[in-house]
């Protein structure tokens, strides 16, 4: 009896998205990324011992790939992005980090002060390139594509500055809702028309709000129910109009507040902080197995960096073996990979993956 042909990333995906299991989880790299003192190191291990460069290693083994359309809006300055947001290099020794050295409506203090900034609009971006970037991307073979970025709370905080806005939940809630609706506005559309010239090819986008740090909820849920549950709701249905499903992005302490992220719709919960307080895998599976699937879970803080090889592949098995059983789960480092982390590790995390199977 012949063999049955190997699927396709896209297949595997959509399988595992489906709550069917696959012929080996999938993998991604969703929010994820090598610093670049941990790339400079996997490089160099690479080549020596299996002679190609990491692009080629991790081109055969993810199955999720990201595609854009092409800015096209004013010219922005040093550190700058389209929201007026500007960011300098802190230096953490072996490398550095990009941190916000401008709030651009950190002096705001009316609806009306918002009008004055100018923001970014949907003719800044030319979404007729997407059919093009699509087929580079699936040049090598089908893979899952996303589109993104949607993340609501973090993009209104970066302008007003992280403890002005929660002030503005509490002393001026006015302002605060009209932050978030002028950022919602613009994402709606950009997410609208992406996924309109992406013609059915793309099968997931990203959003993304941290609601957790290590030990617990960044605010209350009542505050997370007000100020920003409804955009996400909001964005979330445009994205659903073209059939495409939701990969959101929270670090951290979450499990409070998984019951309502599933409430606003996403489909994908990704990163899976399970050295924060309260992140257990069996009980995140348990709960919340039959309505999420689940994306990343490989500690960036513990495993992989201060993990022997051993050590990461007793982990990838046993993240496989709870949150893949019967479907539902895409393997991935729990955030960024951090400089340090040994390139062995790196390795050995994809390596298991590709090879435990049956899930």
């Amino acid at each position: 009896m012949p063999a049955k042909p190997a699927l396709s990333s896209r297949e595997r995906v959509s399988l595992a998205l489906a709550h069917i299991e696959t012929d080996r989880v999938p993998i991604a790299m969703v929010c994820s990324g090598i610093n670049p003192p941990a790339r400079r190191q996997l490089q160099a291990y690479l080549q020596r011992e299996r002679g190609i460069g990491v692009d080629a290693y991790l081109d055969e083994i993810l199955d999720i790939r990201q595609v854009s359309p092409q800015y096209l809006g004013p010219r922005l300055g040093r550190g700058e992005d389209m929201w007026g947001v500007r960011r300098a290099a802190v230096s953490y020794g072996s490398g550095s980090y990009d941190e916000i050295a401008y709030y651009p409506l950190a002096d705001a203090e009316s609806v009306d002060d918002l009008a004055k900034h100018r923001w970014p609009d949907t003719e800044w971006f030319d979404y007729s390139v997407l059919p093009t970037r699509i087929a580079a991307a699936q040049a090598g073979g089908e893979r899952c594509l996303m589109v993104s970025n949607g993340n609501l709370f973090e993009t209104a905080w970066y302008m007003r500055g992280f403890e002005r806005m929660f002030l503005d939940f509490i002393l001026n809630p006015e302002l605060a809702h009209a932050l978030m609706e002028r950022v919602t506005e613009f994402y709606a559309g950009h997410f609208r028309e992406m996924l309109a010239a992406a013609d059915g090819e793309v099968d997931l986008a990203f959003t993304a709000d941290d609601v957790a740090g290590q030990r617990g909820l960044l605010m209350s849920l009542d505050m997370w129910e007000a100020f920003i549950k409804p955009y996400h709701v909001r964005l979330t249905q445009v994205i659903h109009e073209f059939g495409v499903k939701v990969i959101y992005h929270t670090d951290g302490a979450a499990m409070d507040a998984v019951e309502g992220l599933i409430d606003v719709g996403i489909d994908v919960l990704q990163a899976l902080q399970f050295s924060a307080e309260g992140m257990d895998p069996r009980e995140l599976k348990r709960r919340f197995g039959d309505r999420l699937c689940f994306e990343g879970g490989v500690s960036v803080q513990t495993t992989l960096p201060f993990g022997t090889v051993e050590d990461v592949r007793q982990e990838v098995e046993d993240l496989i073996g709870i949150l893949g059983k019967g479907g539902g789960y895409i393997l991935g480092p729990s955030h960024a990979i951090q400089a340090g982390t040994p390139p062995e590790n790196i390795v050995a995390m994809f390596d298991t993956a590709l090879n435990f199977c049956p899930i």
